[in-house]
């Protein structure tokens, strides 16, 4: 998919695709914003936001409020491709929460898909 027709798909669409992707396997909304406030730095309710107002996805990651620096040490695959080799920083940023929520999904520990403690 073209990277622009990614960033410019409505946060408020993809959102609840996460959230549903969680509980489907018995996790929660409040991981997943966990997940999404520890990488980006946005508060639950600018999430909530972000959700009402259709940001766009690319927007949602440009104006992200703290960048956890951690997230550099997120590695693995998402939709066939190694997170830590994608090229375009802003593609890798979305991949990243891809992973995430995917480790979510697997039923890893919260303090292991945060990398607390690596």
């Amino acid at each position: 998919m073209d990277h622009e027709k990614v960033y410019a798909m409505s946060f408020g669409r993809i959102y609840p695709l996460l959230v549903a992707k969680a509980e489907k396997k018995g996790r929660t909304q409040g991981e997943v914003n966990e997940i999404i406030c520890w990488l980006t730095g946005y508060s639950e309710e600018q999430i909530e936001g972000a959700v009402q107002r259709s940001v766009p996805y690319g927007e949602f990651f440009r104006n992200a409020p703290c960048l956890n620096p951690d997230r550099r040490r997120i590695k693995g695959v998402v939709c066939g491709v190694r997170v830590e080799e994608i090229k375009e920083p802003l593609m890798q940023e979305i991949r990243y929460l891809d992973k995430l929520v995917d480790e979510l999904a697997k039923g890893k520990a919260m303090e292991k898909i945060l990398r607390r403690g690596l």
